[in-house]
């Protein structure tokens, strides 16, 4: 069987032409990479969540927040680490400066096991976000209890006021 000049130039083109394989192993490790960076680069950011009841005081602040246990104090609730524990309402009438629930939550919270020796000084550190025109009296019953729970280290939440 004779081939035309056409027919020879298409057998030699598809004779020289190989099938493109691609190389996953090396893509998998470009998005390996890529991952484990956005992860480690995400995490260096450390913002405490910031509920929209409360509004925070403004003040001059040069350090950024740590991963602390956060009691949030808004008009109507007392919430640590996003469950409710209290009603302002109910902690007001109290009489004496011991919030009991609250103090049954941070001791609940206090006694949790540290999984790395390096994390143990967190542990007895909270930080208080405060609505501004919450009233001394609240913020300091959540003082005491704090400090009655053994949290030695107290941190108050502000926003940053630029200069």
């Amino acid at each position: 069987m004779k081939l035309t000049p056409l027919q020879k130039r298409a057998e030699r083109k598809s004779r020289n032409q190989t099938m493109v394989d691609m190389n996953l192993v090396s893509l998998i490790d470009v998005f390996t990479i890529l991952i484990f960076f956005l992860l480690s680069s995400a995490s260096g950011v450390e913002l405490l969540p910031s509920p929209k009841a409360v509004k925070l005081p403004e003040a001059f602040v040069e350090k950024s927040p740590k991963e602390t246990i956060v009691i949030v104090v808004s008009a109507e609730d007392i919430i640590v680490d996003g469950r409710r524990v209290a009603s302002v309402a109910e902690v007001m009438k109290m009489q004496g400066d011991l919030i009991a629930p609250l103090k049954a939550e941070l001791d609940l919270l206090g006694n949790r096991q540290v999984v790395r020796a390096e994390n143990q000084a967190q542990t007895k550190q909270v930080t208080i976000m405060g609505d501004k025109d919450i009233p001394y009296q609240l913020l300091r019953k959540v003082m005491v209890t704090s400090a009655r729970a053994n949290f030695s280290d107290v941190s108050f939440a502000v926003r940053r006021k630029d200069v």
